[in-house]
């Protein structure tokens, strides 16, 4: 079977390619074949910082929740817990990740780009959390990175109406670090990854792994609480309208049911 990912390096800079476009919608085959490369490139002592890239007109357009998806109809409890084992190991890796965000990222998409320390956008990146619009609960850790990054009433507000932001805002906000004009932006993370990797290599793990001290574990917890409920709300009438609103790109019409 196919790798959904393609590895690489430039210097010191490990890198990592997403490739199922144009939309690199994720599964549990593709987030385990990322932890995997993450945890070669911590064995690897050459690597000092990794940058996450993909293929195709989005940078990960989250999960698939069509029937024909890894996470499409209503009984996916063990899928969802095989993904949030998966999401947890690439939180306990040891190396700086810069994120390329190119296009959108979009639900679980923006989770992934959440598992790097650092993300690289342009004008025509976009970001949206839009499970509000799904009748479903966030997941991929959502719910304690987004806050972390941009403050609780921010990501409050980004969940609860489920909007899309470009960029710009994206930076502004500081869900993005960097800015860089379209098509640039695999260059800029490459540039923000060799400005770490320049530097004294056991440093640089020792200062992240102190700053992230918790974190997987923290995410873990939420993690179980985002399955449950994502799971309870999957079944709901609401969740089959909002599937389907999203995408006949419309509003939802819901019901509390």
């Amino acid at each position: 079977m196919a790798l959904e990912i393609e590895t690489s390096r430039e210097g010191h800079v490990g890198l990592i390619e997403i490739c199922r476009p144009p939309h690199n919608y994720f599964t549990i085959k593709l987030i385990r074949e990322i932890g995997d490369a993450l945890k070669a490139f911590d064995a690897d002592r050459e690597i000092r910082a990794v940058v996450l890239a993909a293929r195709g007109s989005s940078f990960c357009a989250g999960a698939d929740l069509k029937e024909s998806g890894d996470f499409g109809g209503a009984d996916v409890s063990e899928r969802f817990g095989a993904l949030y084992d998966a999401g947890t190991e690439l939180m306990r890796t040891k190396k700086p990740i810069v994120a390329a965000i190119n296009g959108a990222a979009v639900g679980g998409g923006v989770g992934l780009a959440l598992v790097a320390d650092f993300r690289v956008a342009s004008p025509s990146s976009r970001f949206t959390v839009n499970f509000v619009k799904l009748g479903i609960h966030p997941g991929f850790g959502l719910t304690i990175t987004l806050p972390h990054l941009v403050g609780q009433q921010k990501a409050a507000e980004l969940f609860l109406t489920g909007k899309r932001i470009g960029g710009e805002e994206a930076h502004a906000i500081g869900l993005v670090d960097r800015f860089v004009p379209d098509g640039e932006v695999r260059e800029g993370a490459l540039a923000l990854a060799n400005e770490i990797a320049v530097n004294a290599p056991l440093a640089i793990m020792s200062i992240r792994e102190t700053l992230r001290l918790g974190v997987a574990d923290a995410a873990r917890e939420r993690m179980d609480r985002e399955r449950a409920e994502q799971v309870r709300l999957r079944v709901t009438a609401d969740a089959e309208e909002g599937i389907r609103a999203v995408t006949e790109r419309r509003d939802g019409n819901f019901t509390a049911s």
